[in-house]
């Protein structure tokens, strides 16, 4: 277990003695509470069946390709995506209905392999992990060893990302790209605010740009979807969304300027302004005047 002499020394001592606490209490396993979770590929489940007293099987299962478990007695039961109470349920209705009178099942999970998070960045182990029950950012900090001392101030979380970063696209071009929550790490590990520890689901990225890195990301903007150079650019006051998408090349040509978007993070929340910059260019709308971080995207016109 971590000790909290190592705690400190990986996140600082700015970081309240309650948190540390916290964080510490955080590092121990709790699948063994974690009656939310549903099982995945992978996964490895020991199914003991009971009656009349006496254990009548036990055995160890891995679902299949199709997300089935062969189980005594019943046969093939769908088991990925169930929670251990569902699929416990599914195999008693059969049990009781054509076999044993009053028997019981236990499930448990005794090798948990579809938990897979990604974190990179501004952490002192950068990497892969396969976790036992579900990760809360800051279970997964925890796990890579804390945060640097020069890491920046926010924390980007990647839905559905692992894949990718597996297959050699690189993080911070994801960021860019992909729709992102994030989570401000001054009130997380400084002032204690538990509302900034985001609940990771699994295949989620979690990059924590260092410092510098983090104020060259937060004066960029980033275009996207159906212009010419789609890419990141450095914002300067007075920018538009419609000067943007001309410094991208223009429009594409399958492209629907009359639905673009414009993403923008307002107060930890994603804020969608949709502009017809068709409208724009016909000087028939007035333009969106950009902020730092904004993102715009172009879609792909449905004809």
């Amino acid at each position: 277990m971590t000790s909290m002499k190592t705690l400190k020394k990986r996140f600082g001592s700015a970081l309240p003695a309650g948190l540390f606490l916290l964080i510490f209490l955080l590092g121990t396993p709790l699948w063994a509470q974690d009656e939310a979770y549903r099982i995945g590929p992978g996964d490895v489940l020991s199914v003991a069946i009971y009656a009349g007293g006496e254990k009548q099987q036990e055995v160890f299962l891995t679902p299949s390709a199709g997300g089935e478990v062969n189980v005594p007695f019943v046969g093939p039961v769908q088991a990925v995506g169930l929670t251990v109470t569902e699929l416990e349920n599914r195999i008693f209705a059969p049990l009781e209905s054509d076999y044993f009178v009053d028997p019981s099942v236990n499930v448990h999970i005794t090798e948990y392999h579809s938990l897979r998070y990604y974190i990179s960045g501004a952490v002192n182990a950068p990497g892969l992990y396969e976790m036992r029950s579900r990760a809360t950012l800051m279970k997964l900090i925890v796990k890579a060893g804390g945060v640097v001392s020069n890491r920046g101030n926010v924390a980007y979380i990647l839905r559905d990302a692992t894949e990718a970063v597996q297959n050699g696209e690189n993080v911070e071009a994801l960021v860019s790209l992909k729709a992102r929550n994030r989570s401000d790490l001054n009130r997380l590990l400084d002032q204690g605010d538990m509302a900034q520890d985001i609940s990771l689901e699994s295949g989620d990225v979690v990059y924590i740009p260092f410092e510098k890195e983090q104020h060259i990301g937060e004066s960029n903007i980033y275009v996207e979807g159906e212009v010419r150079k789609p890419g990141v650019y450095a914002f300067q006051p007075g920018l538009t969304a419609l000067n943007a998408c001309i410094v991208a090349g223009g429009f594409g040509k399958y492209a629907a300027p009359n639905r673009t978007r414009i993403i923008r993070k307002e107060n930890n929340r994603q804020k969608i302004i949709k502009i017809n910059l068709e409208k724009v260019r016909d000087g028939k709308t007035p333009d969106v005047a950009l902020k730092p971080g904004d993102r715009i995207n172009v879609p792909e016109s449905w004809l």
